[in-house]
């Protein structure tokens, strides 16, 4: 939880300073690769306080995209670490992929007036701006940090024949922080219709939340039997696992980002259904490589995202586009399933789509795998292997609310000399009666 509350309170220092003026700075008029204008805010304070609305909306996509990672490198990663990787991505990665893709001066944006192929990469609300950029992130951080100690690999090294689960304490937490994520994609994605012409914008918020709604449905569903019927299948016990569900919503929502006011609510149940194939897809490739992603933030975000930004050059409609661009006129570039029913097979938008995916990942790992590393080599990425084993709770916050068993919070604190046992922490007494509601017993 503190480590969000960092991505809130680093990402708004980091896009005050730096952040905005990279990503919206600059001639509108002529092409650049980074802004070069607005920093610290400056020269935005109009009357009608619209700058400011907009830089307080462009800054919660920025802490989205940063708090991507939180998840994936739970329960190993230094909170030092933590903090300056969240404003180095958010103060400058981030912001240089927002100014190419959604600033009118950007090299691959659709607002421009001399768009990339004629049209222009377009990112209805940031499935490659947010959910690729903070996603590639996490798997980068992830491949650097390892896996939490006992996941894949008993105390001496050797491989276990089946992955260790960590399951986490509640389950009706879970679920309500998957409908808190919900709620908060309408204001996300209905949102991002604030840069459609006003007389336009009502049908599109519309059609935003309406297939948001859809494809979340159709991906949680498809998710949720897709891993029922292949348990049933390997096990002979079927089980309807709630994560399959949650997270396939949510690959579904990341999926349908990039162009839910774009296209058709058919098209966002097909997005939809491919997006719970995609989320199963990848989590049990991630699990089958070693790859520890706490939460599963890498499959939903950045196989979603992925995935979104390409339907994005297949189903994008052409009166949605014609909303989009605010004309009258046909728009020449659409969907490529729509430009084989014009008899065209058009692919220029799918291939600006297919060039801004790649530039998003090669820019993001470009600049977050060297930060990593140096953090990894000075021994400020990941945390002490024996804070790791009594947890970062206890050994960064005092706090020991899983009950952690005496020998090892007496080894702890026996090889940390240095550190005072904090008054509000019992390391050595039991549980009383009075714990037995609290958290540590909610199966």
């Amino acid at each position: 939880m503190l480590k969000n509350l960092l991505d809130v309170c680093g990402s708004s220092i980091a896009f005050y300073f730096f952040g905005y003026a990279f990503a919206f700075g600059g001639d509108p008029g002529k092409k650049s690769f980074i802004g070069n204008s607005k920093f610290f805010m400056l020269g935005m304070a109009d009357e009608s306080g619209i700058e400011y609305a907009h830089w307080l909306f462009q800054f919660t996509f920025a802490a989205t995209s940063a708090t991507i990672v939180a998840g994936t490198v739970a329960e190993r990663c230094q909170m030092n670490a933590y903090l300056l990787y969240s404003m180095m991505l958010t103060g400058f990665v981030y912001p240089v992929v927002v100014h190419n893709i959604w600033s009118p001066s950007g090299i691959l944006s659709s607002s421009s007036p001399d768009p990339y192929l004629g049209v222009g990469m377009i990112d209805f609300a940031g499935s490659g701006v947010v959910h690729v950029t903070g996603g590639i992130t996490a798997l980068v951080s992830t491949l650097l940090l390892g896996p939490r100690k006992g996941r894949f690999h008993d105390d001496e090294g050797n491989k276990l024949q089946e992955p260790k689960t960590f399951p986490g304490h509640s389950k009706s937490l879970q679920m309500l922080g998957a409908f808190l994520l919900w709620f908060g994609w309408f204001g996300f994605n209905a949102g991002s219709a604030i840069d459609v012409d006003s007389d336009l914008s009502l049908p599109v918020i519309a059609a935003a939340v309406t297939n948001s709604t859809l494809a979340g449905s159709a991906a949680a569903i498809t998710s949720l039997f897709l891993n029922l019927i292949i348990q049933e299948r390997l096990t002979g016990e079927p089980k309807y696992r709630l994560s399959s569900a949650t997270n396939g919503a949510l690959t579904g929502l990341a999926s349908i980002t990039g162009c839910c006011g774009l296209v058709k609510p058919w098209a966002a149940l097909v997005i939809g259904f491919v997006a719970g194939i995609v989320y199963h897809i990848s989590s049990n490739f991630l699990e089958s490589r070693c790859i520890d992603d706490a939460v599963d933030a890498i499959p939903v975000h950045l196989a979603g995202g992925i995935w979104g930004v390409i339907a994005t050059g297949l189903f994008a409609s052409p009166r949605e586009l014609q909303f989009w661009y605010g004309i009258d006129t046909d728009v020449d570039h659409v969907g490529w399933f729509y430009s084989w029913g014009r008899g065209s097979g058009d692919a220029r938008l799918l291939a600006c789509q297919v060039i801004g995916l790649l530039f998003i990942i090669g820019w993001t790992v470009g600049m977050m795998l060297p930060f990593f590393v140096v953090l990894n080599y000075l021994g400020a990425f990941r945390a002490d292997s024996l804070e790791e084993l009594v947890g970062l709770d206890i050994s960064y916050h005092g706090y020991n609310p899983r009950g952690v068993p005496r020998e090892q919070l007496e080894e702890y604190y026996s090889r940390r000399p240095n550190i005072q046992r904090r008054a509000d922490f019992k390391p050595i007494e039991e549980n009383t009666e009075d714990d037995k509601d609290g958290v540590d017993h909610i199966e």
